[in-house]
């Protein structure tokens, strides 16, 4: 949407759903709130949100329908009348939308919302309606319940009226029945003044949970009560006061035991938190109530299986320790290195700040908002990055020998590794037997950059002042510098080989003569053969970076002769840190830029990325001396390069530009043109939840990156050109260039490109930012 409209359309979109938003307007800039209603009157919602609050609105239909809430990611409470309820990832919620409740998700949150009209409610449960908000247990038509909202959101893109039509009597009649069984509804042996004493009774049980001597003496006393009165209370709603509280309790620490924060907190320590006074007793409780163990409930939601399908990254949190540096409480800058071999020579231009390519300076297969910056600059600096391609290990002799950079890095021996981690994997390479990391992300990435005063909500730009190759360092291979072109098994064409032809990964190595350094030519080639690791490891396919290719192993044969590949020098890799999760796969870009693989980010361009936590933390890596659209075989002309780079801070505010206020995805602007990048997935680590770094690569399509690249585009369009909806529609069609950008990198990109001469006669076009 365009920026100005999105509070209104997102305040729209829940009073949609009778609902009102109580959260900063500011937050909603990144949510998708969609409904699809059928002509019965049954709506069905999927919400994906930043932290919020909602509740029924003001001007709710009577008789009122329930709004049925199963989260997939998050969790918070839902309260009423100062009766609160806790509730995790996979709980149901449900809610009388004509009682005045609220409910809270406290984390990005990931939902299915299912309204259901009085007279089908009615003709379900008759008279009877829950006296306050309920959250289900894991009774056999909840968990049913569960399992059918959950199927309908992985499927909602593609869902149709009609689909849903077709199974909406056996999802209303399954909801009902999980309501029926765990509900509790207004009995008519209560009087009025006993359901207010119930509720005076309930509040006081709920605030002092912690209490393992809780009794009901107690309760009644703070409820201002006889306990026989409490206990006769009790009795009209078929309970019992030490039944109640045993639930209660078991509710919470069900909470706990999904909360990965409370990974570190021990199980009986939780139980005692809530008022069990035995671990043992409160384990056979909790498989009474629930089915399963504590500790299998909370196993497997740790390790809930993710297949290695494609690239992809199994790896959990609790890998941190074992392969990030941590970050340290005040900046202590890196020290340019010496002794490297010089960039080809450029303009001249001058650096600030000079950052090398040495093993304490990268970071392998990985991003983190937890990695230690390795150098700290202000907005406005000059830096000289240096890269190192990952493909160095195709040929050891041209691209990492006599380089004591490269050799610092991709040192692998019986006794150890320079970067042990290589991968967002586990550090555990007994999971999958490839090393410490698993091959779940591949770039060598310099830094992370730490941009002084960067806070959420800012923007980064990333100015390419100039790129040159990396000389070889053996004296052999004196002016020339190298690059690998790997058709590999992740590419597009590995499934798709000619009748006869076997699938197989080839190596293309390409020379660059540093006295014509605007072109390559291709050296050989060769088929990729089962390679043995420095630990003994064997490698029947390029599964693991870093990888010592044994020459005498391989027979080159010719390739490419005659034929000469222009340069189109970029970084493959750009991106600042992003906020979602401590270990993320470096493959798979996304609103933080990261692997973007857009060969128009060369000289000239100027990239933005929104700022996701303090610092922003910027990491270069996977340097391209070419690459096509689509880069279809997996990889471009991968090769080591220096850039300089101009980094300036734009801050959050209405002096921001249009063309960056609210910024969602990466843009990069040329001086010819705008470049608006979108991917299958805005934001897959939220959009996907727990398994988004595995499931990535699965479900993206070219289909969704195209859809979110022309909504992009319009919405560019409207806000920064002042266009209307329809002018944009037009002007994309006749005067736009959609183009594949990549289908190597698990989440697919599409961009749209747009010249800038179009608006030239435009007075409200935006000045290029920054032209000095």
């Amino acid at each position: 949407m365009p920026e100005a409209s999105r509070a209104d359309s997102w305040s729209a979109a829940l009073a949609d759903l009778g609902l009102t938003g109580h959260s900063d307007a500011q937050t909603m800039l990144n949510g998708t709130l969609s409904v699809l209603p059928l002509a019965s009157g049954v709506r069905l919602g999927r919400l994906v949100a930043p932290p919020q609050e909602i509740s029924p609105a003001v001007s709710r239909a009577r008789p009122s329908p329930l709004l049925v809430v199963l989260t997939l990611r998050s969790r918070g409470e839902v309260s009423m009348d100062g009766h609160v309820q806790y509730f995790a990832q996979n709980d149901i919620a449900v809610l009388d939308q004509g009682s005045d409740w609220r409910l809270q998700w406290s984390g990005d949150a990931k939902a299915i919302l299912l309204e259901i009209p009085h007279d089908a409610v009615s003709a379900r449960l008759g008279r009877q309606r829950p006296n306050r908000p309920l959250v289900l247990g894991s009774s056999i038509p909840s968990d049913m319940a569960r399992s059918m909202l959950t199927v309908l959101g992985a499927q909602f893109d593609t869902l149709t009226p009609q689909d849903l039509a077709a199974g909406e009597g056996a999802l209303l009649d399954v909801v009902c029945s999980a309501i029926a069984r765990e509900a509790e509804f207004d009995d008519a042996a209560m009087t009025s003044v006993q359901v207010a004493h119930f509720q005076r009774v309930a509040a006081s049980i709920d605030t002092r949970l912690m209490m393992p001597d809780l009794s009901l003496s107690h309760v009644a006393a703070l409820a201002g009560l006889s306990p026989r009165y409490v206990q006769r209370l009790f009795e009209l709603r078929g309970d019992s006061f030490s039944r109640y509280v045993r639930q209660k309790r078991l509710a919470r620490s069900r909470a706990d035991l999904l909360d990965m924060s409370q990974d570190s907190v021990g199980i009986s320590q939780i139980a005692h938190r809530w008022g069990f006074a035995s671990a043992s007793h409160f384990s056979r409780s909790f498989r009474e109530a629930f089915g399963i163990s504590p500790s299998e409930m909370r196993e497997d939601n740790r390790h809930a299986p993710l297949p290695y399908a494609f690239r992809g990254s199994p790896g959990v949190a609790a890998d941190l320790a074992a392969g990030v540096r941590a970050r340290p409480p005040g900046p202590k800058p890196a020290d340019p290195a010496a002794g490297l071999p010089e960039p080809t020579p450029g303009d001249g231009i001058s650096a600030d700040f000079i950052l090398p390519a040495r093993a304490d300076t990268v970071h392998w297969g990985h991003i983190s908002r937890s990695i230690l910056p390795v150098l700290y600059v202000p907005s406005g600096s000059v830096v000289r990055v240096e890269t190192l391609t990952q493909h160095g290990g195709d040929d050891y002799a041209r691209f990492i020998e006599g380089d004591p950079g490269a050799e610092s890095i991709f040192r692998w021996t019986r006794d150890g590794k320079g970067v042990d981690r290589r991968g967002a994997g586990p550090m555990d390479a007994s999971v999958f037997g490839r090393g410490a990391g698993e091959g779940f992300g591949v770039h060598i990435c310099t830094g992370p950059i730490h941009v002084t005063g960067a806070q959420p909500g800012d923007v980064l730009e990333v100015e390419i002042l100039e790129i040159a190759p990396r000389p070889s360092a053996n004296p052999l291979y004196k002016g020339k510098a190298f690059g690998s072109n790997a058709s590999a098994w992740w590419g597009y064409q590995y499934n798709d080989p000619l009748q006869g032809t076997a699938r197989h990964e080839t190596v293309t190595i390409f020379e660059v003569d540093l006295a014509r350094p605007d072109e390559a030519r291709a050296l050989y080639q060769y088929e990729w053969t089962p390679q043995t690791d420095p630990f003994g490891v064997e490698h029947p396919i390029m599964d693991y970076p870093g990888i010592p290719v044994d020459q005498s192993s391989l027979q080159h044969r010719a390739t490419l002769e005659g034929i000469t590949v222009p340069a189109r020098p970029h970084f493959g890799f750009v991106g600042v840190a992003p906020r979602e999760a401590d270990i993320v796969d470096s493959i798979p870009p996304g609103y933080f830029g990261g692997n973007v693989d857009n060969w128009r980010a060369g000289p000239g361009a100027r990239i933005y990325l929104p700022v996701a936590v303090e610092g922003a933390l910027l990491s270069i890596g996977d340097g391209h001396f070419s690459q096509g659209d689509g880069e279809i075989n997996g990889t471009g002309l991968e090769m080591s390069l220096t850039g300089t780079v101009r980094l300036r801070l734009h801050k959050a505010g209405t002096d921001l530009v249009p063309q960056i206020r609210g910024l969602t995805a990466p843009i990069i602007e040329t001086p010819e043109e705008w470049v608006i990048q979108s991917f299958s997935f805005e934001n897959h680590l939220r959009d996907l939840g727990r398994r988004a770094q595995t499931d990535v690569y699965t479900r993206s399509s070219v289909d969704n990156a195209l859809r979110n690249a022309f909504r992009q585009g319009r919405r560019f369009l409207m806000d920064v050109y002042g266009l209307t909806e329809d002018d944009a529609h037009a002007l994309l069609s006749i005067a736009a260039d959609f183009s594949v950008t990549q289908v190597a990198d698990g989440n697919f990109g599409v961009h749209v490109t747009i010249r800038r001469s179009l608006f030239d006669g435009n007075k409200a076009a935006p000045e290029p930012q920054g032209r000095r």
